[in-house]
């Protein structure tokens, strides 16, 4: 598979860095990396995804209180899930949950352990986002309810919802690659009873549900949170992630309050929040 590289280079790191990863997350770039400086962001996208215009586009006019420069460069054709992996370390979630690739080696004191392999999809705990959404789950008794993963990436929430009880457990991603990566992982961690769909909201129904998660991003939410909220049982609970405290949380909470759903709790690290919602 041939790769394109964009080297980014920010006049400020911090947090439009992070901001941009999520904008290109959605035209197709799959993997991302710290370039010379703490100012440069080094991002890959495969060329059968690749849509230059549009890219340029964004990137000229991001609209974000930054400046920022870009060169393209086409990548040597190699095997780079192999060269990923290689890199991805183990993740241990608050002292219990324990989050590795197959060719790591079991936690002998873990309370859960969860086995990823990643290939490029979203969701190996080791974004802020992921491990905010473990920590508020590994909280939360889930023994017995219906729960519904959208954007769910590798399944890595959805997984340790099953392993916590939660049934039945629906796992919902637009990308082919995440949701075969899905199925594997679900097999891999003995809970093939999870149910994998290719697809977005709009493949919501009148299912209710007991808990929602969301991990996706501002704008996705923004837009889907009136599905969720319909799908929710009163009383059930929406938990997401994907946002900034600073530049989004206000905005998700005024969101969720339209549609009857109260702000619980929420956990913050470097910026990023996870966020726990009430139907009432």
């Amino acid at each position: 598979m041939n790769y394109l590289e964009y080297k980014i280079i920010f006049s400020v790191a911090e947090p439009w860095k992070d901001i941009i990863i999520s904008m290109l997350a959605e035209e197709g770039f799959d993997s991302f990396a710290d370039g010379n400086s703490e100012n440069e962001l080094c991002a890959y996208v495969s060329e059968s995804m690749h849509q230059p215009e549009k890219v340029n586009q964004l990137l000229q006019n991001h609209g974000l209180p930054v400046q920022l420069t870009f060169s393209v460069t086409q990548m040597e054709n190699r095997d780079w899930n192999e060269v990923w992996e290689s890199n991805y370390t183990p993740v241990l979630i608050a002292n219990r949950c324990y989050i590795r690739a197959p060719f790591h080696e079991p936690h002998p004191k873990a309370e859960i352990e969860i086995v990823i392999e990643p290939k490029m999809s979203f969701g190996t705990a080791h974004h802020e986002t992921t491990a905010l959404m473990i920590e508020l789950l590994l909280d939360e008794p889930l023994f017995g309810k219906s729960l519904l993963d959208m954007g769910a990436g590798t399944g890595v929430l959805a997984i340790l919802a099953r392993k916590k009880g939660a049934n039945p457990v629906l796992a919902i991603d637009n990308d082919e690659w995440a949701y075969r990566n899905n199925i594997e992982n679900n097999e891999r961690n003995q809970v093939p009873d999870i149910e994998v769909k290719l697809g977005d909201a709009s493949l919501l129904t009148t299912e209710k549900y007991d808990v929602i998660l969301a991990n996706i991003n501002r704008n996705v939410l923004l837009n889907d949170i009136q599905k969720y909220a319909v799908c929710l049982k009163n009383e059930g609970n929406l938990f997401m992630s994907g946002f900034y405290k600073e530049t989004d949380l206000d905005m998700i909470v005024h969101k969720c309050a339209e549609h009857k759903l109260s702000l619980g709790c929420y956990k913050e690290k470097n910026g990023w929040v996870a966020a726990k919602f009430v139907k009432s």
